[in-house]
């Protein structure tokens, strides 16, 4: 493709964007992480963070309506600073926070890969493995667009459907009730900045809307479908997170949750459901591919567009011609330095 596909990801499509960055790798780890920093009102901080994140979406959405780009934030900032080296500094920290966001996930999946299989596995696979996610990924988005949404929609509701059926299940173990398993009276005296800090790391889970933003000039109707695409991804993340905050809350101990860290939520099978862990395992592995895919499209678009405005070098990339797939390359590159280095 030499230009932006412009009106070639449906609605559908842009909610499997969104939905295929927030439900990723991250809620994994973040119950057991906020937890350990709120207690028992960990499911409440999930809610409260989904009221930060409309807010901010907000924002997102009224600006996306008036300047629909593929650059997403990068396009805000040069409307809000002009060409310069704010704009292009905050561009850059953006893009490179989505980055190092990449190379931790493709760890993730390596992690939970291995898994599947019993005995001690040499400390180089699961680099390994992370590279090849992103290899895999850097495939799939210079097939085009229609492939991408087609991908990303299709791994995003199996993982909704997967991750709820669960939740679900963990619930009904519980007798749909909402009472701890013990009250453990050392989380009854939490300072305020826990609560706070709590809160920010479920607004991580959320950011896959930006994800949604830098892709509004190939949506069709953008003025329109950015704003549901972010509603619509929002409401279901929220509903999946509080569900699998409810099964979690009703199943486990806090020292039991705070002790399994990332792997609170499979913990449950281990102790009172007949699916077996493996089921959760390949639920997270395509949480983790379709996450790594939406947010390399997105930062890839981003970066096309900061060059494409000349406000990073961009010779080395071979602009101006086929921006959007000369920067795939020279990204997916970086992301598998910072995941082998991770390593070492």
């Amino acid at each position: 493709m030499t230009e932006y596909e412009k009106q070639s990801i449906s609605l559908i499509g842009a909610v499997g964007l969104g939905t295929g960055v927030m439900i990723s790798a991250g809620i994994f780890a973040l119950l057991g992480q906020v937890t350990e920093l709120a207690g028992v009102c960990f499911p409440l901080i999930f809610i409260i963070g989904s009221i930060v994140t409309a807010i901010s979406a907000y924002s997102y959405v009224k600006m996306s309506q008036q300047f629909p780009s593929a650059g997403g934030i990068g396009m805000f900032l040069v409307k809000a600073y002009g060409k310069g080296t704010i704009t292009a500094s905050a561009a850059l920290l953006m893009a490179f926070s989505m980055v190092i966001n990449q190379s931790l996930v493709a760890r993730t999946f390596g992690t939970y890969i291995l898994q599947l299989f019993e005995g001690s596995q040499a400390d180089w696979l699961v680099p390994l493995l992370g590279v090849g996610l992103l290899v895999f990924s850097f495939i799939v988005n210079i097939s085009g667009n229609s492939y991408i949404q087609s991908f990303t929609y299709v791994a995003s509701l199996l993982k909704i459907i997967g991750l709820t059926t669960i939740a679900l299940a963990g619930i009904w173990v519980a007798d749909f009730t909402f009472t701890p398993v013990n009250n453990d009276n050392s989380t009854l005296d939490i300072p305020m900045e826990n609560y706070i800090a709590a809160t920010a790391l479920t607004i991580l889970a959320f950011k896959g809307f930006t994800t949604i933003t830098n892709s509004g000039e190939e949506i069709t109707k953008p003025k329109k479908n950015i704003g549901k695409a972010i509603a619509i991804s929002i409401s279901i993340s929220i509903v999946v997170y509080v569900l699998l905050s409810w099964a979690v809350f009703t199943n486990l101990s806090i020292t039991e949750i705070i002790k399994a860290k990332d792997y609170a939520w499979p913990k449950i099978q281990d102790q009172h459901l007949v699916i077996h862990v493996w089921i959760t395992v390949i639920i997270a592995i395509i949480a983790t591919i379709s996450g790594i895919i939406a947010s390399v499209f997105a930062v890839s678009r981003m970066l096309a567009m900061l060059t494409e405005m000349k406000l990073i070098p961009h010779k080395h990339f071979k602009m101006p011609f086929d921006s959007s797939s000369c920067c795939y390359p020279y990204h997916d590159n970086f992301c598998r330095r910072k995941v082998i280095f991770k390593s070492v």
